[in-house]
């Protein structure tokens, strides 16, 4: 029996049996000139289509009908050719090697059907046959896991005939070179699609350049480039949707490899290149179309496991817009603002709302080898904790998650009639003009040799972008004579254009960045293609900085300001923090309350407003906290000394100061710019230790340097005080119905001199944490309320709307057939659901954790905005919190909507300049602050995903309990408890599997999964998998640099 966990050789089987069909070489070549026409036959094409409608049919439950077979003797298709349609079109979810096995005599024209057919459903299956180049050179980011490998590439049916280990197969390739290589110059001709000439006339050309043809493959037969360039963005327009093979929206109607030092040549000698992009409409036809509400605005989402999927939000705020290809996406990239026309309702795409298979691990968000967000430098910063759980997500990559294409390339007879098991219709679009490019247009990838090209091939790691050509003047000197020598390096190229008749983008090189594998390079790479600045600050920018060092306080300036110095005022931040925003102080007052101050660095006196500092800080928007470094927002000078915190040092602060009851009640406030000295610098462990030890005298040696105006015991006493606070502050907001979703976040130990990962561990948030919590979130409240009351039209707030409606009702449903008692109607609701719902043995916390990350799904991204531009004060609320009003305040040095908001606070005091900006432009940075928290937070996600690959392979196989987070028909997601890292894996490439089998009911899915018995005297053992089974998973580093994957352990026995 063969093994699951090579399909390809089952394939490879099957294709070996359909050369020893084949008499000789020219037999082979007539079956592959035969399927040719028919692709490119409108009769066969009708019959597909007709086929397709039918199976929908009866999958329905009509049963078989005379109208195929009609269809097909009108059309007169071989009855030999309807049962190889027949053969091939049919789907199951369940899978099984003797059911495989048993298709081994069908002809090469099944074979290629079959591909053609299945390649969603084959999506789920692991591709890897040994190391092909693309796993020596890496993977490409954020797609799937290794065991997908490059099945999104064109790659995969680039080589139909040659991707497997059989070495029967093999031979017979080998005894048919010439046949097989002519076979391969038809594959080029079948993807160039529909609108060219007749299979005959294009196989008399494809004779005519034969010599030259098999020229080019003998001199690189380890390469064959230029047919592989034409299938990598042919592959997902032509093959993957059987539905309507000559669809002008959807599939090009050429293919192109030309770049602008090959402009003036015909493709392959067919003559001049034709469209294959639409034209963009004019924007004055954009406006109008929009005013009408034929058109749709939003920002595009391209799916990083199937790039051939794309997705825009729905004006009704439902079901996200579908785009199906390449083409329809008409030339723009991830995170781009779009306008798209909306295709007729005959076009629209039929899903199935599968909340249980929503399970996918990895949202841009998400990401395949992604471990949680690094905690090392710094850890969660305590005002934006509670966002960053639950509201900061990659908002429509991770709906594109709640719904499963049903047989996609499926017509629909009567899109109105409801259909069975919920499926419903989605509506589908294509790009009509680019409003806004937001994607970089830079990224990371290899470069490839293309024999007698004037142009090298450059293969991004990112599927969702189109390969790109580059000239091979702008590659390396020696590249053409030695492009083995460049198989593993890692460039960075910027695409500089993309014509509308070229499946390909143009572009140049902009840099070598290293091996690809090694921690530098690839976080070089990283930060590049997600346009963050890492480049040294310039000497305009450094101009705009004191001179004269070491800098104080100037006196005019102490005389403006509240001396706050003689105050018991202290940090507490992470051990290895060094931009230290934020400083506590708590005194009791005679009347038995506490005046409680949170002190932040007063960064906009540094920063003046209009000055070459304010405008770098304002375009970085953020610093970026990466796993072995940060990427500052400000020069060193200031987040490090003058604006930091620092112990034992004076620091210019602006203050908010609160007498306040024990029971957390605010009896008064003040705000004020302030002058303060902070006694001691602790770690959120000394703070801890503090809180767990009320009695113990702690001496000098167990704690930093401190002031010696502030005796240990009064900084204890504060300590103890603020946490006691803290508690009622924290009891209060839940109990008013606040919302916190705690996810595991994994944190690194790493070596200090080569900055390499020696241990992880999974973050502990402690009491010492929530301390500084809530004295943030008081802090970012009360100011938000103080600025909006002042500027209602100019006010800077963070808002995060409730979760979409239609995703709650599905997650609603999911659970009452799981048995879990849960309240989805608000914010406190859920909370306290997700506090009771789910028992108190050892693993309640890791079926919470699942439960946790289902909950997050349907949330949606908190954002700034400008108060004057939403009038309807319901919108600013923030969900998760369940306040009003609420905004940035605490975290300056890295912030810059925080800087903002503290212009806006001194203007408001009189102590301090009127805002320069309008509340168009206050707007507009701060959709420009919300574009740069989500790049920045996706590249903190690649930097750990980096790191953790890393430590997989230098101390791997890990092993670890798991628990199953999603069930889809072929594969299920898991939560990896030791690590808090997501995987998925997939069934057909689990060894030792027999069989195994996918049902639905209502919303829960599950799978069966029949192991081989280790005694085959025994029987199978049966495996069942739905949401929350405990399951035991090892983790293994992967051929490809940096990758890994969870291999699922058979019960009770060793990894599979």
């Amino acid at each position: 029996m063969d093994s699951p966990q090579q399909p390809k050789k089952v394939n490879s089987k099957k294709e070996a049996k359909g050369c020893q069909n084949q008499s000789s070489a020219p037999l082979q070549k007539d079956a592959y000139a035969r399927l040719l026409s028919q692709h490119r036959s409108s009769k066969f094409s009708m019959y597909l289509e007709q086929y397709a409608k039918e199976s929908s049919f009866q999958r329905e439950g009509n049963g078989p009908s005379t109208l195929l077979k009609a269809q097909s003797d009108r059309l007169n298709i071989p009855q030999r050719e309807r049962d190889l349609v027949s053969n091939d079109f049919s789907d199951s979810s369940d899978f099984s090697p003797s059911s495989m096995k048993s298709k081994g005599e069908e002809s090469t024209l099944s074979l290629y059907m079959e591909k053609l057919s299945t390649r969603e459903a084959q999506q789920d299956c692991d591709r890897k046959q040994g190391v092909s180049v693309r796993q020596r050179q890496g993977q490409r980011r954020d797609t799937a896991t290794s065991q997908d490998g490059d099945i999104e590439s064109g790659e995969e049916l680039a080589n139909l005939a040659q991707n497997n280990d059989s070495k029967k197969h093999q031979k017979q390739l080998k005894k048919n070179k010439d046949a097989n290589r002519d076979v391969a110059s038809k594959e080029m001709d079948l993807f160039v699609g529909p609108g060219q000439k007749p299979a005959s006339a294009s196989r008399q050309e494809q004779d005519k350049n034969k010599k030259t043809k098999k020229k080019s493959l003998l001199k690189h037969p380890e390469e064959e480039m230029g047919r592989e360039a034409v299938l990598k963005s042919g592959t997902d327009m032509q093959m993957s949707r059987p539905k309507s093979p000559h669809s002008k929206d959807k599939h090009p109607k050429a293919s192109s490899v030309g770049s602008p030092a090959n402009k003036s040549k015909s493709k392959g000698g067919r003559g001049s290149k034709k469209q294959v992009f639409e034209s963009y409409m004019t924007s004055e036809e954009v406006s109008h179309g929009l005013k009408r509400g034929e058109l749709i605005q939003g920002q595009l989402r391209i799916n990083p496991k199937k790039y051939h999927e794309a997705f825009i939000p729905s004006p009704d705020d439902r079901r996200d817009i579908f785009l199906d290809g390449i083409v329809a996406r008409n030339r723009a990239l991830n995170g781009d603002i779009v306008v798209v026309q909306v295709l007729p309702r005959e076009q629209w795409k039929v899903l199935r709302s599968d909340t249980d298979c929503e399970g996918c691990s990895e949202p841009e968000t998400q990401r395949d080898n992604q471990g949680p967000l690094a905690q090392r430098n710094p850890e969660p910063r305590p005002d934006v904790v509670v966002e960053d759980q639950c509201s900061d997500q990659d908002d429509l990559t991770v709906k594109l998650q709640n719904m499963t294409l049903t047989h996609a390339g499926e017509p629909t007879s009567n899109p109105s009639t409801p259909r069975p098991n919920g499926e419903v219709l989605q509506m589908t679009a294509k790009v009509i003009y680019i409003v806004e490019r937001k994607h970089s247009r830079a990224v990371t990838g290899f470069l490839k040799f293309l024999p007698e090209k004037p142009f090298a091939m450059f293969s991004p790691v990112d599927h969702r972008v189109p390969r790109i050509n580059i000239p091979l003047t702008d590659c390396p000197e020696d590249f053409r004579s030695r492009p083995c020598d460049y198989t593993s390096t890692l460039f960075i190229c910027r695409i500089t254009d993309w014509a509308a008749d070229s499946n390909f983008a143009e572009g140049q090189l902009a840099k070598t960045l290293g091996q690809a594998g090694e921690i530098e390079p690839e976080t070089e790479g990283i930060l590049t293609e997600y346009d963050i600045d890492f480049s040294e600050f310039s000497d305009e920018v450094f101009d705009c900085l004191p001179k004269n060092l070491p800098w104080s306080i100037p006196a005019e300036e102490m005389s403006k300001r509240r001396d706050l110095r003689r105050e018991c005022i202290f940090t507490i931040d992470p051990s290895t923090a060094r931009d230290l925003d934020d400083a506590l102080s708590c005194k009791l007052l005679p009347d038995g309350n506490f005046e409680v101050g949170v002190h932040i660095a007063d960064v906009s006196y540094f920063v003046e407003e209009g000055n070459a500092l304010d405008a770098v800080a304002s375009q970085r928007a953020t610093s970026v906290y990466l796993v072995q470094k940060v990427i500052p927002m400000l020069p060193r000078l200031l987040c490090e000394e003058l604006c930091s915190l620092n112990p034992l040092v004076d620091r210019l602060t602006f203050s908010v100061i609160w007498k306040i009851t024990p029971e957390g009640k605010i009896l008064s406030e003040w705000f004020g710019r302030s002058v303060i000295r902070s006694c001691v610098k602790l770690a959120y462990d000394h703070a801890q230790s503090m809180i767990e030890a009320p009695e113990k005298m702690f001496p000098a040696e167990e704690l930093p340097p401190i002031d010696p105006e502030h005796p240990i015991d009064e900084i204890h006493q504060a300590v103890l005080n603020l946490h006691s606070i803290a508690k009622n502050l924290r009891a209060q907001r839940f109990s008013g119905g606040a919302l916190r979703l705690d996810q595991l976040k994994l944190s690194f130990t790493l070596d200090k001199e080569t900055m390499m990962p020696q241990g992880c561990y999974i973050y502990q948030y402690k009491d010492s944490n929530k301390l500084i919590e809530e004295f943030m979130l008081l802090a970012n409240i009360a100011t938000a309320h103080h600025i909006y009351r002042h500027f209602p039209e100019l006010a800077l707030l963070r808002r995060h709307p409730p979760p979409k409606a239609k995703m709650v009702d599905e997650l609603q449903e999911l659970c009452d057939q799981l048995g879990i008692d849960i309240d989805l109607s608000s914010a406190g609701a859920l909370h306290k659901s997700l506090s009771t719902a789910l028992g108190n043995d050892e693993y309640s916390l890791a079926r919470k954790e699942v439960l946790t990350h289902m909950c997050s799904r349907p949330m949606q991204m908190a954002l700034y905005f400008c108060t004057g531009v939403l009038k309807d004060q319901q919108f600013f609320k923030h969900y998760a919190l369940n306040v009003p009003l609420y905004t940035h305040f605490t975290s300056p040095i890295r912030r810059y909507a925080d800087i903002v908001v503290h212009r806006l606070l001194a203007w408001s005091l009189s102590c301090g300049s009127k805002l320069g900006l309008s509340t168009e432009e206050v707007q507009k940075q701060a959709s420009h602050c919300n574009d740069k928290k989500t790049v920045s937070k996706r590249a903190q996600e690649l930097s750990t995903e980096l790191f953790f690959g890393v430590f997989v392979k230098d101390c791997g196989p890990l092993d670890s309990d798991a628990m199953v987070m999603g069930v889809l028909d072929q594969s299920f997601d898991v939560l990896v408890l030791r690590y808090g890292v997501q995987k998925r894996i997939y069934c057909k490439s689990v060894a030792d599997l027999a069989s195994f089998h996918h049902r639905k009911v209502g919303k829960k899915s599950e799978l069966t999964l029949v192991w081989i018995p280790e005694d085959l005297e025994e029987a199978p053992v049966e495996q069942v998998i739905s949401i929350f089974t405990l399951v035991e998973v090892q983790l293994k580093a992967d051929n490809a640099p940096m990758k890994y994957s969870a291999v699922l352990r058979r019960p009770g026995g060793r990894a599979s």
